[in-house]
Parts: structure tokens; sequence; C-alpha cells
């Protein structure tokens, strides 16, 4: 299904039955059928609601690169359009980014019940020596290679030099969604964290590399009812890589 919100057309999905709802926030670069295995753990009994955010999946881009708190104000218009008055929520990845922006908001335009949260980000890196060593040479790098008169003579180059910076995900972005995610990655949210009161559920892959073991633990100690479990052996998406033993985890959080 396809719906217009602030001039963009955004494709969502529902599923199952049920009178309470749950809603999916989507991971960086992902598209929301990614997410179906976690819909089929939680329907018939519950309504399950998946959608591609803006730039994301099939859902057209923002105008202009957009921070967390614009998508998560477009969230919010979202959960509006589909007259959606209370939720559950679950987050991968960047969707963590939008519910713990969302709910350390003192107003909220509908009311949250349980929250998971899915090898989330939001924890700003501890940066080694070296990788402060790397950030300062492409900060030199990029003032030349940015230059109108290096453009000109070398355009080669420079288009060569950008595509190789950044990671995976950056590379393959438009130029309004790589600005998007730079404005996300720079952001650290742990001091937000406290203000959840939803009863939270952290789900992590032991070896996730994008958002290591050390956030889901500072998540568990600064959120104040929070509880983490680990999947030994998994990554960045353990949901999908560890699917009966999510299955299983989710299911007993949400009393089924």
């Amino acid at each position: 299904m396809n719906s217009e919100i602030d001039g963009l057309n955004i494709r969502y999905k529902i599923s199952g039955e049920g009178e309470k709802n749950v809603v999916m926030l989507q991971g960086w670069g992902t598209e929301l059928s990614v997410y179906d295995s976690v819909a089929a753990a939680l329907t018939p009994q519950y309504r399950f609601i998946q959608f591609d955010l803006p730039g994301f999946g099939k859902s057209d881009e923002p105008g202009e690169p957009w921070d967390v708190d614009r998508y998560t104000d477009f969230f919010c218009r979202f959960m509006e359009k589909l007259e959606i008055k209370k939720a559950d929520l679950i987050g991968h990845s960047y969707g963590g980014r939008i519910i713990i922006k969302l709910l350390s908001r003192k107003e909220k335009p509908f009311e949250t019940g349980r929250v998971v949260l899915i090898d989330s980000a939001g924890v700003l890196p501890v940066r080694t020596f070296k990788q402060k060593l790397k950030i300062r040479q492409y900060k030199i790098l990029k003032k030349l290679f940015f230059s109108k008169v290096f453009n000109i003579l070398f355009p080669d180059i420079v288009e060569d030099w950008k595509m190789r910076q950044g990671s995976a995900d950056y590379r393959n972005a438009s130029p309004v969604m790589r600005q998007c995610l730079v404005l996300a990655v720079n952001e650290d949210l742990t001091e937000l964290l406290p203000e959840i009161k939803e009863e939270t559920l952290l789900i992590w892959g032991e070896n996730d590399t994008a958002t290591p073991i050390r956030d889901a633990k500072i998540m568990e100690e600064r959120i104040p009812n929070a509880g983490l479990v680990v999947f030994a052996g998994a990554g960045h998406y353990s949901f999908l890589e560890q699917p009966v033993k999510f299955r299983r985890v989710i299911r007993a959080f949400f009393g089924l």
C-alpha cells in the first residue's frame, strides 16, 4: 500500500488482525520486507505495521537532508495519517534512533507501550587514536578534493576518492541520503536514554560491529526499565541470523 504524507509517496504494509498495534522502524538502507519475519512472529495476534521511511526502500526521498528529529516528526505524521492512537514499537539500527528521540519527548501524538530495540544505533562510538588520525587525514584531503580548481583539473580522481570514503551504507546512498546519514551518525543520543520510561527489551548480536555490544550495555544501564538479550555469534542483523531464538524471545516479551 502507498500513502502520500507531506507530499511524499510512502510505502507501507499492515498484517495481522489483533486489536493492539506494533510498528516496525527499519534500519538504514533496508526496505520493509526485511522485517517480514518479525511480523510473522507477532501476527495474527497483533496488528503489525511496516513502512519505508522517506529515502528508504520504495518511498520517496526527502527534498533536503533530514536529521533524526525530522524523521521523528515524519513518523508522528505517519501515525496520525493511519489514525494509530497507541502502539508498541520495534526499532532496528537507525529505527532505534527514531524511537529514542520520540520517547524522550514530553509530548507525543500517540500513546506508546512496549519497546524493542534490535542492534540499535544512538550511542556515539569511542574512537581510537588510529581512527582519530584517519579522520584528521580525511578532513585535510576533503579540503583539497572539494576545491573548485582540483575538481576541474582532476574530476575522475575526485570522484574515485569520494566513492572510497565512508561505509557501504554511505557509498550506496544518494547525495541527499548521504547527508542524512552523516547528520545521524554524528549525534550522540546517550543523554536521552534515561527519558525512556517504557518497558524496553534490547536484542543484540554479540559480534555486531556496526553497533557493538558496548552500546547495548550502555543502553541497558541508562534506560530505567530495560533488559538485554545477547545472541551469541550473531551480528548486526541478529533477528535474521538466529530467527528461531528471536521468535521465541520476542513472543515471550509480548506475552504470546
